[in-house]
Formats: C-alpha cells, sequence, structure tokens
C-alpha cells in the first residue's frame, strides 16, 4: 500500500484524534509492560519535562551565537556530570540526542585519532564485547572500522583472554559496558583499563544504561564496580540522560 501527500490539509482537531487513536494501540508502558523503553518518574514530572521542552520547542542548539541559552545548559551539564563522574578539570564533553549517537561520535573520535596518532592503521580495529550495544556495529560500519567481538564469560561479563586475544597492530580501542543490555551486568572495566594502559589503547565506557543509576547507588551504600574516569584506562564515558536521568528524549552525554 503506497500513500501520497494528501491534496487537501486536514483539520487540526482530526489529525490529533487520529494520532490518538494510532497511540492506543501501542503497548501500554504505565502498565509495566516494558523494559528500558521508557523511564517515567511520576505524571507531575512528566509534566514539567513537557513544559521544559517547550519553552525551547523551535530553537536551535546548532546555533550557540544565537542561543546562547542552550549553549550554556550544555556547558553546565557537561561540568555536573564530570563530577559525577570523577573527571578531571581537564575533561570535556558534549550532549547528544541519545545513545546510539554518543556511541557513533565516540567511536569517529577513535577513528580520527588513529588516523592523525598512527596513519599507517589502514583497517583501524575496535574490541567490544558480543554483548555490547548494537549501535557499536552501526558506527563501524559508518566509520568503516572494523567491530570484533570478544566472548563473555559464564557471569555474562566480558572475557578478558578473549579482549587480549583480538588485540593487534590495527586496535585502536577498546570498549565496556556499565552495564550492558541482555543481561544487565557490568564488564570488569578496571581489569579493561590494565590492558588498554598495557597495550597503550584507549577505553571507552559505555553507561548508557548505568551513567546516571550506578553512582546514587555507590552513594547510598550499595557495592558497585567502578567504572568512571577513576579508573586507570577509561579514556571516555557515555551516558544517557533520558534514562535513569529522566529528561526528554533524546539526550545523552559524551565525555572525554
Amino acid at each position: 500500500m503506497s500513500m501520497d501527500i494528501p491534496e487537501k490539509k486536514g483539520q487540526a482537531e482530526e489529525i490529533l484524534k487520529e494520532m490518538l487513536e494510532r497511540k492506543n494501540q501501542d503497548v501500554d508502558w504505565k502498565g509495566g509492560k516494558t523494559f528500558s523503553l521508557v523511564y517515567h518518574v511520576s505524571d507531575e514530572h512528566s509534566d514539567f519535562v513537557k513544559k521544559a521542552h517547550q519553552l525551547y520547542f523551535s530553537e536551535n542548539a546548532l546555533n550557540p551565537m544565537a542561543f546562547k541559552s542552550l549553549k550554556n545548559f550544555e556547558h553546565e551539564v557537561i561540568q555536573m556530570v564530570r563530577g559525577l563522574f570523577h573527571g578531571e578539570p581537564s575533561t570535556v564533553g558534549v550532549m547528544t540526542n541519545g545513545g546510539t549517537e554518543s556511541l557513533l561520535m565516540a567511536i569517529k573520535t577513535y577513528r580520527d585519532r588513529a588516523r592523525k596518532l598512527k596513519p599507517w592503521i589502514l583497517k583501524p580495529e575496535v574490541i567490544i564485547p558480543e554483548t555490547a550495544h548494537v549501535a557499536l556495529d552501526k558506527a563501524g560500519h559508518y566509520f568503516d572500522v572494523t567491530i570484533r567481538h570478544a566472548q563473555v564469560g559464564a557471569d555474562y561479563r566480558v572475557n578478558l583472554k578473549s579482549v587480549q586475544k583480538l588485540i593487534n597492530r590495527n586496535t585502536i580501542l577498546l570498549v565496556g559496558s556499565a552495564p550492558q543490555y541482555p543481561h544487565g551486568v557490568v564488564d570488569p572495566i578496571v581489569e579493561l583499563g590494565m590492558l588498554a594502559e598495557k597495550f597503550h589503547l584507549p577505553l571507552h565506557v559505555d553507561a548508557c544504561i548505568g551513567g546516571f543509576l550506578l553512582p546514587f547507588l555507590e552513594k547510598l551504600g550499595y557495592s558497585v564496580p567502578q567504572f568512571d574516569f577513576r579508573v586507570p584506562g577509561v579514556t571516555s564515558l557515555s551516558a544517557d540522560l533520558h534514562k535513569f536521568g529522566y529528561t526528554s528524549k533524546g539526550t545523552s552525554v559524551l565525555l572525554y
């Protein structure tokens, strides 16, 4: 079935009515029928987020000179999350439209870094756990980087021997998850950091799910594996604000 642009404009109320009818066919996420797709605190909080979003409905962050307030917001967010993840004063970052874009930009960054520092690498490779987010595979496809998948152990965390076995002269980056999506476990970031330092490689931590959950569990006294910039060898980290940061979609941060 094909669809053409209507010759006559529709009435706003009719269009909204049809949209609502279609929406009623979607899964009932408020009834707990989804996992990881919607992050909801309360109706009151959702109303606040909608009002905040509406204030900047038409503004465009592509031009920070025209919209200085958006530039300032970004700087403030980066400063706050830099402290949350124990970054240094020299730690920098950007806001993105979601975890996928954060991972895409991380892979592009390390590809470009390798082109500058190791121009002899013609076929760059990145080693990720086989449980890592599929956006990393997408990034490899987009940016002409080979993604090598390391095996995981019985505890579903990445196997360090498998990672080391994959490291070669074309390797430009190691990646770990905190946590990974399929099982919700944190990869051994400390040990990955030791591997990264041993082989003089950078290490990216995908904390898109756990970034705004794990630090607060740690503050409550729970035992949480270290995963952030406190770990020697970690050179970048991504975390999604629109998950357990409870902001509007899509909002993520990428720190270096």
